[in-house]
């Protein structure tokens, strides 16, 4: 049915793969209560973030892009411009809705510096796929075995809080959000996925680190 394991040799070989359907920047709070109106009538939602990449010891953005992918469209959220809203936190809060995603304990993490929430209802796709007997996890690996497409990852060191995001960006971002819920329903249709098993429990916060003298080690 499908390769257990995956090399790099063999992903380069595979096509390579760009969404090209209907992608929306959302920027500003109407956009995105428009926005979030149309993904609650979803079941299940593709997603991914972006931040802006630090090259600095000590250098720290935080989430600025969060990309939500529904059939039909995937909504590109500049959170760096919308925050993260009451109605956005409730649409990771709904149990009603399956948030699919790959390694998505820091993303929401870093979703939870911007706002507390509770995640709800929320599954990492690498879980699924290692439940199913794969050795490769990871949005290339996993795209290359069950989607057999390549995808690039030629922009996720762009700045993602620039003024306008580039086209470049936009169909890197959908295409990560959009490569998420065409897996769920993969791993969903051929059985793999179980609720009970892969919805994802967010650990509690690690704990902070001290200096000897009683200073945080990340103050």
């Amino acid at each position: 049915m499908f390769k257990q394991e995956v090399t790099r040799e063999e992903i380069n070989e595979l096509p390579l793969f760009r969404y090209e359907g209907k992608a929306r920047v959302v920027s500003t709070a109407e956009e995105l209560s428009e926005a979030l109106r149309e993904l609650q009538q979803h079941p299940v939602i593709g997603f991914d973030t972006e931040s802006r990449p630090s090259f600095r010891k000590g250098e720290y953005y935080p989430i600025s892009l969060v990309q939500l992918a529904v059939p039909g469209c995937v909504y590109l959220i500049r959170t760096n411009k919308t925050g993260f809203t009451p109605g956005f936190k409730a649409l990771f809060e709904n149990p009603a809705i399956i948030k699919a995603g790959i390694s998505i304990l820091d993303d929401l993490r870093e979703l939870q510096k911007l706002a507390h929430f509770t995640p709800t209802n929320v599954v990492d796709l690498n879980q699924v796929a290692q439940t199913a007997g794969v050795k490769n996890i990871g949005v290339r690996s996993l795209s290359a075995i069950f989607l057999e497409i390549r995808i690039s990852k030629s922009q996720q060191t762009s700045n993602w809080e620039r003024d306008s995001l580039s086209s470049s960006q936009i169909a890197y971002a959908a295409t990560d959000a959009w490569v998420c819920l065409q897996l769920f329903e993969k791993l969903e249709r051929w059985g793999f996925f179980e609720p009970e098993e892969h919805l994802f429990r967010m650990p509690p916060p690690p704990k902070p680190k001290f200096r000897p003298e009683g200073r945080r080690f990340d103050s």
